[in-house]
C-alpha cells in the first residue's frame, strides 16, 4: 500500500494500479489514530473513496510530502551519511589529501562495515549523522529546491526516508517510507569536512508516495539530472539493507536514543544515505536543472527543480 497528500487535503490511497480519495483526511491525522489504537496503519484508513488518477495530480503539481506535521517546528528532518555500500568512494575523494591519507570519511565508513548491523536487539556503531532544518524545509514533489544566496552549490542526493510519529510514551512509530532528496552543498562541505554541517542545512523533498510497511531488502533506482531537453545525469542507485552497511534498525537506534527525539507529538523524517550524486560524477547543477529520482518500490518518481535564491548579503541581529 502506498499514501500521497494533497496540498489542498486528503489523503490518496494507492494499491496496485489503483488510487482513491480519502477526503479530508491527512496521514498525520491517520498516523495519530493508530499509534492511539496500537493498531496498524492500513486498518484505521477509510473504506470507500472516489477513484483519482495519481500521475495526473503530481504533473499538475497538486501532491505534497507524504507527511506533515500541523506545526512545522515540531517535524525534525535529519539524516545519517555513508551508511550504504560504495558512499566512502565519493566522500573520500572529496576529503582525501594525498593516496596514503585515510580520510575521516572512510574510517567511519569502515566502522560501519566491521559494526554496523548488530544482531537484533542490540546497538551497533553509531553513524554520522546530520540535521537539516523543521518542517518549514520539507518540500513538495515538484517544488522549487531552493540554494540560499550565499551557497557554493546545491546538488541532488538520492535516498530513503523514514517518516516517524512519537508516541503518548515516547515510542516513535514508523509511518512508512519514500523518496527523498537530500539537498546539499557539496562544495562547502569539500572546503573542510566540519563543514558538514553548514552543507546539510539546506530543505530537501520528499514523496511523492509512502510506502508502508517493512523496506525492501533491495532497492533499486535512477537518479538523474535534466537541463532543459537533455538528461545530463543519469545513474543507478541502490538501497535497502543488502547494499548498505548498517541495518535500519541501527540507524533508528541512534537517532532515538536521544531524548529530545522521544517528545510525544513530534514527527521524524529521517534519511538514510546514499552512494550517488551527480557532484561526484563532475556536474555542477543549474538553476533550472530538475532532479528526478524514481524507483519502482516506491511508485511515482520525486521530481523537482533547482532554484538559487538571491544573495541577501550579511544577517543583522537587532538589539533590544
Amino acid at each position: 500500500m502506498h499514501l500521497s497528500q494533497l496540498k489542498t487535503g486528503g489523503v490518496i490511497v494507492r494499491e496496485g494500479s489503483l488510487a482513491r480519495l480519502i477526503p479530508g483526511a491527512t496521514t498525520f491525522a491517520l498516523a495519530s489514530e493508530a499509534v492511539a489504537k496500537a493498531a496498524p496503519l492500513a486498518s484505521v484508513i477509510p473504506a470507500g473513496g472516489e477513484t483519482v488518477d495519481l500521475p495526473a495530480l503530481a504533473a499538475d503539481g497538486r501532491l505534497d510530502i507524504p507527511v506533515r506535521h500541523p506545526e512545522p517546528a515540531r517535524m525534525y528532518l535529519c539524516g545519517t551519511g555513508l551508511t550504504h555500500l560504495g558512499s566512502a568512494s565519493t566522500r573520500n575523494a572529496m576529503h582525501a589529501k594525498t593516496t596514503e591519507h585515510v580520510s575521516d570519511s572512510m574510517k567511519m565508513f569502515q566502522m560501519g562495515i566491521e559494526g554496523g548491523k548488530p544482531a537484533a536487539g542490540q546497538a551497533g556503531v553509531q553513524p554520522e549523522w546530520f540535521y537539516k532544518g523543521p518542517g518549514t524545509e520539507a518540500v513538495a514533489p515538484g517544488d522549487p529546491l531552493t540554494s540560499p544566496g550565499f551557497a557554493l552549490d546545491g546538488g541532488e542526493e538520492p535516498e530513503i526516508a523514514g517518516f516517524y510519529l512519537i508516541g503518548p510514551d515516547g515510542t516513535p512509530a514508523r509511518i512508512g517510507f519514500s523518496l527523498a532528496n537530500e539537498f546539499s552543498d557539496h562544495v562547502t562541505e569539500r572546503i573542510n569536512y566540519l563543514y558538514l554541517a553548514h552543507s546539510k542545512l539546506r530543505p530537501a523533498a520528499f514523496g511523492p508516495e509512502l510506502l508502508v510497511g517493512a523496506l525492501p531488502a533491495h532497492v533499486e533506482g535512477r537518479s538523474r539530472l535534466i537541463r532543459g531537453t537533455e538528461t545530463i545525469f543519469d545513474q543507478p542507485f541502490l538501497s535497502g539493507e543488502d547494499n548498505m552497511s548498517h541495518t535500519i534498525a541501527n540507524l533508528e537506534h541512534h537517532h532515538f536514543k536521544y531524548a529530545p527525539f522521544r517528545r510525544p507529538g513530534d514527527l521524524h523524517v529521517h534519511m538514510f544515505g546514499t552512494a550517488t550524486l551527480s557532484f561526484g560524477a563532475g556536474i555542477t547543477a543549474q538553476a533550472g536543472d530538475v532532479f528526478e529520482i524514481e524507483s519502482p518500490a516506491f511508485g511515482l518518481a520525486l521530481r523537482n527543480p533547482l532554484a538559487i535564491a538571491a544573495d541577501t548579503g550579511a544577517a543583522v541581529v537587532r538589539q533590544l
